[in-house]
């Protein structure tokens, strides 16, 4: 963009979270991006198609977006990008931001590679808009030729000092194993970075940095058990990216399903229990109202917060397994009370009749409408979903929004009134009716009626009334032979169906499942390569699956995707409810 005469250049303050300075081409959109499930670790390429810069080349450009969203995955894509050559030279954003942060700092830890990264006042950030080649550096964001001196006026406040308790010290000393005062050297620079005053115990982790997003995934998991890393309370781990005990029958890839074996073997080594589920709520011992734990894997973040009433960041891949080695966490984001308040309220006007596939629209819906705070869900008081529903509600939210929690009165835990919701405080109000969920059905079913080859189920892992829901549709019915239906799914949940008799009906009916792997992670041939169409329940899947696939996704109700296994069509209309 050219300077109109006497036009001052852009510059403005801004605060350093990644040090350091470059400049480069200017890539900016005002949508933040999901790394995960939205980047090609190997291209640098965006692969989100419901993105704006779909298409375009993140390496060696400035990338200006609003911050991340979606998975705590981003943080891992991130450090694969730099690795691989192919990351931007800087990043700018309008808000802290913690998953892709991480992702440089284990990179600057692990292997000594980094980029900037800057934060800038929104309305400073909306002026980048346009412009081609931007400055990180010195405190500020800039056009080159600006002559630019911060304004200490105008700078951020300064943060909190974070104080460390002998416990903290001693973790950090020679006195521990490498892989703990690693770890601990990542866990005090994101408590710093967050401006906690000082770490936390926690009862639980929940590792999503089991997922193999390249060879750099692998190697820090490796390096961290070799340096004699074990875990110090207890610690689940996410859905990886292979069946392990199956991929060989499976046909996938051989070499990246060793090396997914191997990631997962790795994180074993350090004591994390092989559950392997997105879906760690489903569980025993899943945590109680209030109890602080480190869960990572976005949905799962997002129902442990709304749904359980427990106290979690949205903890990026790796800081997970970080706190697993040192047990301490930062004091900071929702396990602070004053942080787990709505502040934006969102009117809900539910439709008479509607299946269960509202709940997985509805929190797609709201999670673009609050894309960086929590919000507030009002008019569905009474409504009673299960559980399922609010797994459903969950992930679909927790795919467009970076948020880490939601309320809904009269429903979830901590939200009996608004004003509970809340703290009090007065907020801004949007509505969602009938029309905006009709929208959001026609994009992820741009045509109707198409044949199907793929019914995909389990983005989250499957639940066991879900299993049961399934095996009574299908109750004397025959698939299309030509429509594969694969359900993902944790091995606790897969050991309970086949206690009571479900999975044997499953699977006489046809169905496929993969344990320990889900959607996101699913290789061919298990998405069969001459299938043309997908169709999921998923909201998640539904969004992410064109990309990671390269098919057609449709979305439809539980019901629907049992129906077209049978008559091998996606649905030929939104449901009648949406009508």
């Amino acid at each position: 963009m050219s300077l109109e005469s006497g036009e001052a250049p852009f510059a403005a303050p801004a605060r350093l979270l990644i040090d350091g300075a470059v400049e480069g081409p200017l890539l900016f959109s005002d949508t933040a991006l999901s790394f995960w499930g939205g980047v090609g670790p190997e291209t640098g390429l965006v692969i989100d198609q419901a993105h704006p810069l779909h298409g375009r080349c993140l390496e060696g450009t400035i990338l200006a977006i609003p911050g991340g969203r979606g998975s705590c995955t981003g943080s891992a894509v991130l450090m694969q990008l730099i690795l691989n050559g192919k990351a931007p030279a800087g990043m700018v954003f309008s808000q802290a931001e913690e998953i892709l942060t991480l992702g440089v700092m284990v990179a600057e830890e692990m292997y000594g590679r980094s980029l900037p990264i800057a934060v800038i006042a929104p309305e400073a950030f909306a002026r980048l808009e346009g412009l081609d080649v931007l400055r990180i550096g010195a405190g500020s964001v800039s056009m080159p030729g600006a002559d630019h001196r911060p304004d200490n006026a105008a700078m951020p406040a300064a943060l909190p000092k974070l104080v460390l308790s002998d416990k903290d010290r001693h973790l950090l000393s020679d006195a521990v194993p490498q892989a703990t005062r690693t770890a601990m050297r990542i866990v005090v620079r994101m408590a710093e970075l967050l401006g906690a005053k000082s770490l936390i115990d926690v009862a639980q982790v929940h590792v999503d940095g089991c997922i193999y997003t390249g060879p750099a995934s692998l190697d820090f998991a490796e390096k961290l058990a070799d340096w004699g890393g074990r875990v110090v309370l207890p610690t689940s781990l996410n859905a990886i990216s292979a069946d392990q005990a199956r991929w060989r029958e499976q046909g996938t890839d051989p070499v990246l399903s060793m090396a997914a074996s191997a990631l997962a073997d790795a994180y074993v080594r350090m004591g994390a229990r092989p559950t392997f589920t997105c879906a760690p709520y489903q569980l025993d011992g899943a945590p109680d109202e209030g109890e602080n734990i480190a869960w990572a894997e976005s949905n799962a973040v997002v129902y442990a917060n709304s749904v359980l009433g427990a106290r979690t960041m949205k903890y990026p891949d790796f800081l997970d397994i970080c706190i697993a080695l040192t047990g301490r966490a930062p004091q900071a984001g929702c396990h602070l009370t004053e942080n787990r308040k709505a502040r934006i309220a969102v009117e809900v006007k539910k439709p008479e009749g509607c299946d269960e596939s509202f709940w997985p629209l509805l929190g797609y819906r709201i999670g673009a409408l609050a894309p960086a705070v929590i919000p507030v869900v009002t008019g569905l008081e009474g409504t009673r979903p299960n559980l399922d529903d609010l797994k459903a509600f969950g992930a679909g939210f927790a795919t467009t929004s970076a948020a880490p929690m939601f309320h809904i009165v009269g429903v979830t835990p901590e939200a009996p009134t608004f004003a509970a919701a809340t703290g009090g405080t007065e907020l801004d109000a949007v509505t969602v009716t009938r029309c905006d969920l009709v929208e959001d059905w026609h994009h992820f079913n741009p045509t109707t009626g198409d044949r199907i080859e793929l019914v995909a189920l389990g983005n989250p892992h499957f639940s066991f009334d879900e299993c049961k829901a399934l095996a009574k549709h299908w109750a004397g019915r025959i698939k299309d032979p030509a429509v594969a239906v694969t359900i993902t799914i944790g091995r606790a949940t897969h050991s309970r169906i086949i206690a009571a008799g479900i999975a044997a009906t499953l699977e006489a009916f046809g169905v496929t499942f993969v344990r320990d792997a889900c959607w996101c992670t699913v290789m061919t041939p298990i998405v069969p390569p001459a299938a043309r169409t997908i169709l999921t329940n998923s909201g998640k899947y539904a969004h992410y699956g064109p990309g990671l696939s390269g098919k057609a996704v449709r979305f439809g109700s539980l019901s629907d995707c049992a129906e077209a296994a049978v008559t091998g069509r996606a649905p030929s209309a939104p449901p009648a409810w949406l009508a």
